[in-house]
């Protein structure tokens, strides 16, 4: 499995950045697919996931209510739309695959390169 996560940038406080990880390769309908983000000097943390087959979610505490997490099917591709950003959640964003819900980097079995989401304050 390849992801291939895009969409990172510049946004203002209180703004909004869409997202995306297209996924190839076999891909299984069971995968839960999923968002981790790392900040400079902090360890990478789960952000959000999305069974592949029922759409299920499931979101950080720091995420409800303000990112969305959805898929794409016939694209083969995940967003993450984060709304009302937060200078705090500037960081590193991974796209991730497993095959259960993973909320902590042991779980994940594949990860994307990184885009970088950078919120000024």
């Amino acid at each position: 499995v390849q992801l291939q996560a895009s969409g990172g940038g510049l946004v203002q406080a209180g703004g909004s950045l869409r997202l995306s990880c297209a996924a190839s390769g076999r891909i299984f309908s069971s995968y839960v697919m999923g968002w981790f983000r790392q900040a400079p000097g902090k360890e990478r943390e789960f952000v959000a996931a999305i069974r592949w087959s029922n759409s299920f979610t499931y979101y950080a505490d720091s995420a409800k209510g303000r990112f969305t997490i959805s898929r794409d099917n016939a694209k083969n591709t995940v967003y993450l739309q984060m709304n009302s950003l937060k200078s705090e959640d500037t960081a590193v964003y991974y796209c991730a695959a497993a095959g259960r819900l993973a909320t902590t980097i042991h779980g994940v079995d594949y990860w994307g390169k990184g885009t970088l989401v950078t919120v000024s304050s």
